[in-house]
């Protein structure tokens, strides 16, 4: 199964015009697919000190945690739809990671004496979209690349994930309608395993 994870509170912003063209993909090729709604579903990103109090136990107060978690678990590919803002991933989707990937055996992740062990290698393939007002060269050359250095090589990777790929569409403020409905129709036609 595919698992889309949507963040954008927006309708009309062009992350929500690329979930429109991955469903028009999915959806023409037959393939099965969950979708995750951090905004339109109404997440809490937020932790309550009741919450964190269960974290080491793998358990939860919030039923959607419950949900997103299974939906995890039962994916073979993860896409992931989101801005990039101030340099990373809203803080709608850092309160996701928080939140959902909880420690335990058979939860996401295990603590060891070396450090984290990704329990979720159901996972063989991961998408990254993102949007960007920085041109995806300026990102990736001066601002750090945070989103593939922390978000996709340390975060995910520790979760368990493989074969991600990060596709960023850079300078969206300023980019010509051509350009979009061009990476748009792309979209429909890109492979996802």
């Amino acid at each position: 199964m595919i698992l889309i994870i949507y963040c954008h509170p927006y309708e009309q912003s062009f992350n929500h015009a690329e979930l429109k063209a991955i469903k028009e993909n999915l959806s023409a090729g037959q393939r099965e697919y969950e979708i995750i709604d951090l905004y339109a579903e109404h997440f809490n990103p937020v932790y309550s000190t009741e919450e964190l109090q269960l974290y080491h136990r793998g358990e939860t107060t919030d039923p959607l945690v419950t949900k997103y978690l299974k939906l995890c678990q039962q994916a073979d590919t993860v896409i992931f739809i989101t801005p990039y803002w101030w340099n990373s991933i809203p803080g709608m989707l850092k309160g996701f990671v928080d939140k959902v990937m909880k420690e335990g055996l058979g939860l996401s992740h295990t603590v060891t004496k070396t450090g984290v062990k990704g329990e979720l290698t159901n996972v063989k393939h991961c998408y990254v979209f993102t949007t960007s007002t920085s041109p995806t060269w300026y990102i990736r050359f001066f601002l750090g690349n945070a989103i593939k250095k922390v978000f996709i090589n340390k975060t995910l990777r520790q979760l368990g994930f493989r074969n991600i790929s990060w596709n960023n569409f850079g300078g969206i403020s300023n980019s010509s309608l051509y350009r979009r409905r061009k990476y748009l129709a792309k979209l429909t036609k890109q492979p996802f395993k």
